[in-house]
């Protein structure tokens, strides 16, 4: 073995250690990797960068765009409700609709895609439900590589099968997997209904926990619901036909209108211009006087239909806390216009401890005071670089651009379908995907750059070099040569579950795709000294290549949901390791009775 395959080997050894002792990041780990092997001459100076410019890091870019697009428009919304309709409030009936969704997609589209369209929409289901992030997401991601599994359209697979057509033997076809994968996702998600849902961490990573139903917490930690009251507009009601603007509603009785219902409909935060109706029920925060209700023909409703709503996903709830040096300090609200100036309704102030709910409009602010605001969702996004007004959380569901969803739904249907034809590359078509959303408004670059998964970037950039290294240093060629060594005169099968662990392995160190440029090779030579179907073991090794489930580094849908669910090394191992086992005796089987290995 030559010096530079030794030295890969050790640092091969040394990355794995630190990655599964946890003691350092493991994005920190990539980054240290990628330099080493550059300062060390083990890889070329061109290629120690090259995972910055590798397809899967540039369909994660651009997948990563077009999911906040989908989420900032509804379209995740939308789906997310969908799935849960289908799954309802229970568990094991969410995780069922997540996998079979996840793995139905991925058969004919890429996996990181696949994810990319479903994480927003499954966040969403978590919060809404209340089931734990940590409890679907990993499923997602287990769901869609089992599916993948199905069809020729994952990446080993298609390179399996290209080596195949090179040397001159029949290529697979599209669904020449099915025999085989079909069952690998029957029994994928049947083994996490009953076994791996039991190992699943039941926590979720902080950002997620503070973020579920933001606008319920909000409502009781104000006491909203005790300042509230409904007025009808009754016949001969002078404001009838006025707009709230010219009725001055706020300054002559000093409450807010958080709602209009009418005909069966909820205005929530009515503009200015709206015009009020006989027969309005108007949600008031704050209780006029009898003598001006009884002087304009309006009534309070002593039986409301509480709880009346006060924010749906276009109107939200959202806290401001005044900046220190703000000119707002030490003014009304009146004063500074603020509903005119931010299109912003205010309907509580915290101060010392305690919500202040009347009389609000002539508080002179001080800093430090939090304001309990309702308005749309983009008005609320637009206080992000404000240098005044702070917002201290905002709403996750909240659709920033709803005149955009069939724009943006439109977008990932024609994205997501010319990739799954495959006829230009999915890296390309995703990345055209994600410009097409900044240039028709679905979300703004400032947005993309703040959503990007940086992480699961730097880690998948870091790892690549040591596959190059791998490669090009001969490590590859001198295993080859053991496995020729000592197993020229086994028993197919056994061949076959060599070739595959040394897959599965190798799936955990590299991507799935470098693997099976290592070892698509070593079976085809093992498949012609055997005298055995070479398809047959191929399809074997291609399959192991997919096998990614035990480790975080095997897949990059695994780095995609590993923070926002807590994950850690463990929680794959713990759910990954017991499935991959069960799988490589699922497909040996299915190569000896199917392909007669």
């Amino acid at each position: 073995m030559s010096i530079s395959a030794i030295l890969t080997l050790i640092i091969t050894i040394i990355a794995a250690a630190l990655l599964i002792s946890e003691r350092v990041r493991a994005d920190l780990i990539a980054l240290l990797i990628m330099v080493v092997l550059g300062l060390s001459g083990l890889v070329k100076p061109s290629e120690t960068f090259a995972g910055f410019s590798g397809t899967a890091v540039m369909t994660i870019v651009g997948i990563s765009i077009i999911s906040e697009g989908l989420r900032q428009t509804g379209v995740a919304l939308w789906l997310g409700k969908w799935m849960r309709r289908l799954g309802g409030e229970n568990e094991i009936n969410l995780i069922l609709v997540t996998m079979l969704i996840s793995a139905g997609l991925s058969m004919f589209m890429n996996n990181i895609a696949v994810v990319g369209v479903l994480f927003p929409a499954t966040m969403a289901i978590a919060r809404r439900s209340g089931v734990p992030a940590s409890r679907l997401l990993l499923p997602l991601a287990f769901g869609t590589m089992l599916g993948g599994m199905a069809t020729l359209l994952t990446t080993s697979n298609i390179i399996v099968s290209g080596l195949l057509k090179e040397t001159g033997i029949q290529p697979f076809g599209l669904l020449d997997f099915l025999p085989l994968g079909l069952p690998i996702v029957a029994v994928g998600v049947l083994y996490m209904l009953f076994w791996g849902r039991k190992m699943l961490p039941n926590t979720s990573s902080p950002s997620v926990q503070q973020h579920q139903q933001l606008n319920q917490r909000l409502t009781q930690i104000y006491q909203l619901r005790k300042t509230l009251c409904e007025v009808v507009v009754l016949p001969g009601c002078p404001l009838a036909g006025t707009r709230l603007e010219d009725s001055s509603w706020a300054y002559q009785t000093g409450t807010n209108i958080l709602s209009i219902q009418r005909n069966g409909e909820v205005i929530l935060a009515p503009g200015p211009n709206e015009t009020l109706e006989i027969g309005d029920h108007i949600l008031l925060q704050g209780k006029p006087t009898r003598e001006w209700l009884d002087c304009n023909c309006l009534e309070i409703n002593p039986h409301p239909v509480l709880p009346s709503p006060v924010s749906n996903e276009n109107i939200t709830l959202a806290e401001l806390v005044v900046a220190p040096h703000a000119t707002l300090i030490g003014h009304t609200l009146k004063d500074v216009h603020f509903r005119d100036k931010y299109h912003l309704n205010v309907i509580a102030v915290w101060r010392s401890g305690a919500p202040i709910s009347t009389g609000i409009s002539n508080i002179k602010l001080k800093f430090g005071d939090a304001l309990l605001v309702q308005g749309l969702a983009s008005d609320i996004h637009a206080l992000g670089d404000h240098t005044e007004l702070m917002v201290l959380e905002e709403n996750p569901d909240a659709v920033l651009k709803p005149g955009r969803l069939w724009l943006a739904l439109g977008i990932m249907s024609v994205t997501l379908g010319i990739a799954a034809l495959g006829f230009l590359p999915v890296a390309q078509v995703v990345l055209a995907g994600a410009v097409l959303m900044l240039l028709t408004g679905c979300l703004s670059m400032n947005d993309a750059y703040k959503n990007l998964e940086w992480r699961s970037i730097f880690l998948i950039a870091g790892m690549w070099p040591l596959s190059t290294a791998i490669l090009s240093s001969g490590l590859a060629d001198e295993i080859g040569k053991l496995l020729t060594i000592h197993l020229g005169a086994a028993e197919p099968w056994l061949v076959a579950l060599v070739l595959m662990m040394i897959g599965i392995l190798l799936t955990q160190v590299m991507s799935g795709q470098v693997a099976a440029l290592v070892i698509a090779p070593l079976a085809l030579a093992a498949a012609s000294q055997l005298q055995v179907d070479p398809r047959g073991l191929a399809m074997g090794v291609a399959l192991s290549c997919s096998l990614a489930f035990p480790t975080p580094y095997g897949h990059p849908v695994n780095l995609m949901v590993m923070n926002s669910g807590g994950y850690k090394f463990k929680d794959f191992f713990n759910v990954g390791a017991p499935l991959t086992i069960i799988l490589v005796v699922l497909i040996l089987a299915g190569l000896i009775l199917y392909w007669g290995i």
